[in-house]
């Protein structure tokens, strides 16, 4: 039975400029194309989880203007409930600026989080009840921490199993990440939170027994065209990923991480939810953009089939 997910994290409007290469400091670049989209990792992987079957609340804040309505334009298209959405009267929606090199997909970001990063108390105890019924809960670090921390402790308290994506990165203190059910930062992520670099199998098992004695219970790193490891205490491995062209790599964890949050809910196991997670990914990595290059379960369920 598909189990009940939420998202909980930023929403911020994407503004998208591909060009010919990544601006030095003080350079200006002529870009080839631009895009203003949703986006926020908590909204882009909150899109994937719904496009890819869950049943997902999605929670994030947003300001009183017209970028939020850009939000609200995308859940309204997708059938998604709105039921979880917070405002700011008085702060803007918040915002990323992206470059992106058209010859290689590499990427620059800014994030203003804006009415995201003001997350309150009184904002969280209006959606408890749909927290605590909820098997998972997916986190990031883009809103204010203070908020993370109190949805990570509500959740812990009522056995919701915790996700944490480790992005953007800041430093988090152990508790809150004690007792997360799985981490799933990247290669970059994982070393600035272990101290030890991740190029192979036995770095990252390294690595993880670092976030075990973190008291987190499964760790997951994300290692881009290398594949994903995971570690669940008893067994540990490389996943390769699927080799696609990339078009856009901007969304490529956002995807991956709503992948797996729907897979789960639908009773996969974690080696089984990676396989769907990394199909996700490969899919959205072929289209420009964050949340519209998600794609939908039948596409996804047509790219396992061929690969």
């Amino acid at each position: 039975m598909k189990q009940k997910v939420t998202v909980f994290g930023s929403f911020v409007v994407d503004l998208m400029a591909r060009t010919p290469h990544l601006p030095a400091p003080a350079e200006t670049v002529k870009g080839s194309f631009f895009k203003q989209g949703a986006g926020g990792k908590g909204f882009n992987q909150g899109v994937a989880a719904h496009k890819a079957g869950g049943d997902v609340a999605m929670i994030t804040k947003l300001g009183r203007d017209s970028m939020a309505n850009v939000a609200l334009d995308v859940m309204t298209e997708l059938n998604m409930p709105k039921d979880f959405l917070f405002y700011n009267d008085d702060v803007a929606t918040g915002i990323a600026l992206i470059m992106v090199d058209e010859n290689s997909s590499q990427n620059e970001i800014v994030i203003v989080p804006g009415a995201c990063g003001t997350i309150t108390a009184e904002d969280i105890k209006s959606v408890e009840q749909r927290i605590c019924d909820s098997a998972y809960i997916l986190l990031q670090l883009e809103v204010n921490q203070d908020a993370n921390e109190a949805v990570a402790k509500l959740a812990k308290e009522h056995g919701v199993r915790v996700i944490l994506n480790t992005a953007p990165y800041q430093p988090v203190t152990d508790e809150f990440l004690k007792g997360c059910w799985l981490v799933t930062p990247n290669e970059v992520e994982a070393e600035e939170m272990t101290g030890v670099p991740v190029t192979d199998l036995e770095s990252a098992n390294r690595a993880a027994k670092i976030f075990f004695e973190k008291g987190v219970e499964n760790v997951l790193i994300t290692l881009g065209s290398r594949g994903v490891y995971i570690n669940t205490g008893d067994r540990a491995e490389i996943i390769p990923a699927f080799h696609v062209k990339a078009v856009d790599t901007t969304g490529a964890g956002d995807a991956f991480n709503g992948g797996l949050l729907a897979a789960l809910a639908e009773g996969k196991d974690i080696w089984e939810a990676a396989r769907f997670a990394s199909g996700l990914a490969a899919l959205s990595v072929q289209r420009i953009g964050t949340t519209p290059a998600m794609p939908t379960r039948e596409e996804i369920d047509a790219f396992l089939a061929e690969h």
